[in-house]
């Protein structure tokens, strides 16, 4: 049995802790926040969406930064096994679109329940407001840690799961990140992801609060796709967001730190040209003695239409049958590229993740471990791992954490 200490009371801390302590170690928790899991709680918007049921190729294909070190981790505790063990420990889950598993309840509160509810049942020591500010080192390893007060733990293996960057609100302050440089590793550049972005278009404000759902985006820089996918986006009062959007920025955003890119909405992604040019005729054909701004209420939602016939470049006030053949193939192109100016990404405040962090050269990918200090694993955020949305983030929780608690045994 090993003295093992946890730093970091959110997803992959509490998960590890349990872990641990089902393997017979003595387990003591130091969290800094007045309660454990604060950035659980407001996960999927309060309802926690906590895993994927994607198939083990999808799961990998999610992962955005370096998949091929999750090889192991997600064999050795997959998304499937993440299902069944929080079942087991008596939560109730669901599938819903897109794979997405969450709570039956809806609320992220029972995900914090049942791993404190193990917590307690396996004896692990839960230490609240307290504030780790260093780790020990003894020979070589990780012999303990340092608080706040000056006091000292000592122990046989500390697990750093302290999260990133993003919601600072929660605790998330980077001190994982000082811990693994005093240990002599390398953190890869920290930057918000799954994030809102900004847009520089004057028009964009007027669609504050639009959802639009079945549409395409592209981001470019220059000829080069950065990123394309099908989905619902929303547009907000300094740019846009939504599920399309925040995956977006993940592959957008270290781009974005330099320059501006190219966002290009297509409105209408199951027409070909062909099929819209006739749609917008019938359209039209239907309200040829309107003006062309009281002529498009079946093609969009009311709050697009004023911004779709300014940037069309045809006279508000002309009548339908008046436009010619070539104002209309240049508003069907319009439709399917609506092009948006990308000017930057919001801040942590906003983001539901942190990439970048811990360089994963440096820790085994089959323990967690460190190369640099023995007994000092890693888990969870604050590792340079980040996927998109839909439950994948926490499943590099679950597997990072599973794996560092289970490599202690390797001690």
């Amino acid at each position: 049995m090993s003295k093992v200490l946890i730093i970091g009371g959110g997803a992959a801390g509490m998960f590890a802790a349990v872990v641990a302590a089902e393997r017979g170690h003595q387990v003591t928790v130091f969290e800094k926040n007045d309660r454990l899991g604060r950035k659980l709680f407001i996960t999927g918007k309060g309802r926690c969406n906590l895993t994927n049921a994607c198939g083990t190729e999808e799961l990998f294909e999610a992962v955005v930064s370096n998949p091929k070190f999750l090889y192991s981790c997600f064999y050795s505790f997959s998304n499937q096994d993440s299902i069944a063990y929080f079942e087991r420990i008596g939560l109730k889950t669901k599938v819903e679109r897109g794979e997405r598993v969450f709570p039956v309840s809806d609320h992220s509160s029972d995900v914090i329940k049942v791993l404190e509810n193990e917590m307690k049942r396996l004896g692990v020591r839960i230490l609240l407001k307290t504030t780790v500010t260093g780790i020990l080192e003894k020979e070589g390893r990780a012999a303990g840690v340092v608080l706040k007060d000056g006091t000292t733990v000592t122990g046989d293996a500390c697990i750093v799961a302290t999260g990133g960057l993003s919601y600072p609100s929660t605790g998330s302050t980077g001190d994982g990140y000082r811990f693994a440089q005093a240990a002599g590793h390398t953190v890869v550049p920290c930057m918000p992801a799954l994030v809102p972005m900004e847009a520089k278009e004057t028009w964009i404000p007027q669609l504050q609060g639009l959802s639009l759902r079945n549409v395409r985006a592209v981001v470019r820089d220059g000829n080069k796709r950065l990123y394309e996918d099908f989905g619902e986006m929303l547009f907000t009062h300094y740019g846009v967001s939504g599920p399309l959007m925040l995956t977006a920025s993940s592959f957008a955003g270290r781009y974005l730190l330099e320059k501006e890119l190219t966002l290009e909405i297509d409105l209408k992604p199951a027409l070909t040209d062909e099929q819209l040019d006739h749609r917008v005729q019938r359209d039209f054909e239907e309200n040829q003695n309107r003006q062309f701004k009281n002529a498009l209420n079946r093609l969009f939602p009311a709050k697009l239409i004023p911004v779709m016939v300014s940037l069309s470049g045809i006279d508000a006030k002309k009548q339908v049958n008046a436009i010619t053949r070539e104002e209309r193939r240049r508003f069907v192109d319009l439709i399917h590229c609506l092009p948006v100016t990308l000017t930057g990404l919001r801040d942590y405040r906003e983001a539901i993740i942190t990439k970048g962090g811990i360089k994963v050269k440096e820790i085994d990918p089959s323990t967690m471990e460190s190369k640099r200090m023995r007994g000092l694993f890693f888990a969870g955020e604050v590792l340079d791992l980040d996927a998109i949305t839909g439950g994948f983030n926490l499943q590099i929780a679950w597997s990072t954490a599973y794996a560092a608690a289970a490599g202690i045994e390797a001690l």
